[in-house]
């Protein structure tokens, strides 16, 4: 598959185990050039949609009184989407209500593990620090934290790993020789190779470059590298934002990529491939721009959907007979955190857990609020209306969201 243009070499690669030896060889990408490779003029169009919608939606966000209410439900629906193209899967719905600190099994746990990585994440590059091997080992720590490779995550894997089943391939083949994709052995040339891609990262390379293709580039990279055990598919999609954040394309991150790749799953993985086998550049940057622009305009469309519902719900609450400031303070808690508890009602607000409770309390009775389980020991609420938009659920014979 691997032809004479493939921006990489095969190496030779043994070892054994309870089948016993085996021998095979695996894909060592080159260091990414420092200029764009050649892209047809379809291909430019789509990457200058792709940064005239991620303007839009950072114009939108920088727009409103306060973008960051939008960053935990953006990031619950990302790490939902992300996690089922790697097979972790868990219903929407089931994500945005769970609780944080007690997710209550190993999928909700990993699903929301993404949520506090992307968090961390984001902290870092608005510190202005760059993307270096400390935060991409403290990612994918986070990723992996109350899973069982947490005890082997935060480090460059030791082992040799395989992606994918190739078509074809017999039921009775070893794994290794099934295998689709199989990326570098561990070792320096593997630690070389991510050092290089942070460093490459890391430069200012916008006079040659157009952020929306390093980005683009970058993601290839990090996915034929693979540089942990697992959390890599995940992590990659992270670095995404990241770099636009990075690249000053985005301000406010709440720009949501996997749900777009997640429906087109077999693509995605046919062009990071291609990639590697043929060098196809063109084909890959052009599906990576449309993406971008999809996934811009989507998340806008649900931002634009959040604030409405917010200042909806606000006004319900000033023709309440609620009259404390508070009680409208409550919806932004309510648009922010997709589920939440009187606990982080009383600390955020600053308020006694009593005053808290009647608080959340009277938005209940007036249908603002909903308790999930009543008869639970620690209850957790949600503002029906915020869920509906994250669901792009609408009301029967109302127009669907464009």
């Amino acid at each position: 598959m691997f032809v004479k243009d493939a921006p990489g070499s095969l190496v030779a690669i043994h070892g054994s185990d309870q089948t016993g030896d085996w021998s095979h060889r695996a894909f060592v990408p080159h260091p990414l050039p420092e200029r764009s490779p050649e892209l047809t003029g379809a291909t430019y169009r789509r990457v200058a949609d792709a940064r005239a919608a991620l303007a839009a939606l950072d114009s939108t966000a920088r727009q409103l009184p306060d973008p960051t209410l939008f960053r935990q439900p953006a990031l619950r629906r990302e790490a939902q989407s992300t996690s089922a193209l790697e097979g972790t899967y868990a219903p929407l719905d089931r994500v945005l209500r769970a609780d944080e600190d007690a997710p209550g099994d190993l999928e909700l746990t990993e699903i929301l593990n993404y949520v506090r990585m992307a968090e961390h994440g984001y902290g870092w590059v608005e510190e202005g620090r760059p993307l270096n091997a400390t935060l991409l080992m403290d990612l994918q720590r986070i990723l992996m934290a109350g899973t069982p490779l947490a005890p082997t995550s935060g480090a460059i894997r030791d082992i040799q790993v395989v992606i994918g089943v190739r078509e074809g391939a017999p039921m009775t083949a070893h794994a290794i020789h099934a295998a689709r994709f199989i990326p570098p052995p561990p070792g320096p040339t593997l630690e070389s190779g991510v050092r290089d891609l942070l460093s490459w990262m890391g430069s200012d390379l916008r006079r040659h470059i157009d952020p929306v293709v390093s980005a683009a580039m970058a993601h290839y990279q990090f996915e034929a590298l693979h540089p942990f055990r697992d959390g890599n598919g995940r992590l990659g999609r992270l670095l995404i934002v990241l770099h636009l954040l990075q690249n000053g394309v985005l301000h406010e991150p709440t720009l949501t990529v996997s749900r777009w790749f997640e429906a087109r799953r077999a693509d995605y993985y046919d062009r990071l491939l291609e990639v590697s086998t043929r060098g196809s550049w063109d084909p890959f940057i052009s599906f990576f721009a449309a993406g971008l622009t999809d996934a811009a305009q989507e998340t806008r469309r649900q931002m634009l959907a959040l604030s409405e519902v917010r200042d909806a719900l606000k006004e319900s609450v000033r023709e309440s007979p609620l009259r404390a400031e508070s009680a409208v303070a409550l919806i932004d808690i309510a648009v922010a955190r997709p589920s939440f508890t009187v606990r982080q009602v009383e600390s955020d607000l600053n308020l006694s857990y009593g005053r808290a409770n009647r608080l959340v309390s009277q938005l209940t009775e007036i249908g603002i609020l909903e308790v999930l389980d009543p008869n639970a020991y620690k209850r957790r609420f949600i503002a029906p209306r915020v869920l509906d938009v994250l669901l792009d659920r609408t009301d029967p014979g109302s127009e669907a969201p464009t």
